[in-house]
């Protein structure tokens, strides 16, 4: 049964997320492969820094941050994500400090203490756009960076948005999006007193569609748009 076929559900963003969570690690998602690409990168060199990853997910990015030799804090609002990135199977995940917050709300850290924060995938989420940003900026060292991904707001164009196949039921289930446009981070960042130092939107090619066949409608496309802010 193609997903045209199936039942199709919303929920909120934080259901939507604990219900993905016992999938998302093995799923074919094209944007996470696209964002593998360019965001190592983009960061650079992590080993003996303090790093904030912020809507860590099942931790994906914690996982090869601390790897890299990286002390790293993990915060998410979706106890389905966290027990997913908090695993034992996890090689790893043992010394992430992992911690459950909403961060649409104050972060609970101190001002200027991580060396990097990096927000993945989570912004097309986000209604708050200054109050996060601003709070990326207050815990970030005044000489750190700040590096975000997120779903290039052109795609939605399309019909385009996070979606995945419910396990349990079947149903094609779109936890609650918000239409974030590039100029609403762009004015979020700024507003927050961040300098933006790298902008970059990547499209959907065939090197992409070679390892994940689902892009292939996307072709052309910019599915992927990278930020990395200063203080």
């Amino acid at each position: 049964m193609s997903d045209y076929e199936k039942p199709v559900v919303e929920t909120s963003t934080e259901e939507g997320y604990d219900r993905w969570s016992k999938i998302y690690d093995g799923e074919d998602n094209p944007l996470v492969t696209l964002e593998t690409r360019h965001f190592g990168a983009l960061l650079g060199e992590v080993k003996d820094l303090k790093v904030l990853d912020v809507g860590c997910g099942t931790g994906r990015h914690s996982l090869e941050l601390a790897a890299a030799g990286a002390d790293v804090t993990a915060i998410d609002f979706s106890t389905g994500m966290l027990k997913q990135a908090k695993a034992k199977e996890k090689s790893g995940a043992e010394g992430i400090v992992f911690r459950q917050q909403d961060i649409q709300s104050r972060l609970e850290f101190a001002d200027g203490i991580f060396d990097r924060v990096i927000c993945c995938l989570v912004l097309d989420h986000i209604e708050k756009l200054e109050l996060l940003f601003s709070e990326m900026r207050r815990v970030c060292r005044i000489d750190g960076e700040v590096v975000i991904s997120v779903m290039h707001p052109a795609i939605m164009l399309t019909g385009a948005k996070a979606r995945f196949t419910d396990p349990d039921t079947g149903a094609v289930t779109y936890p609650e999006s918000v239409p974030n446009q590039v100029s609403d981070y762009v004015m979020a960042a700024v507003q927050a007193g961040l300098t933006i130092e790298h902008i970059s939107e990547h499209l959907v090619d065939e090197e992409l569609i070679a390892k994940s066949e689902r892009a292939r409608r996307y072709l052309g496309w910019p599915l992927l748009l990278l930020m990395k802010l200063r203080p």
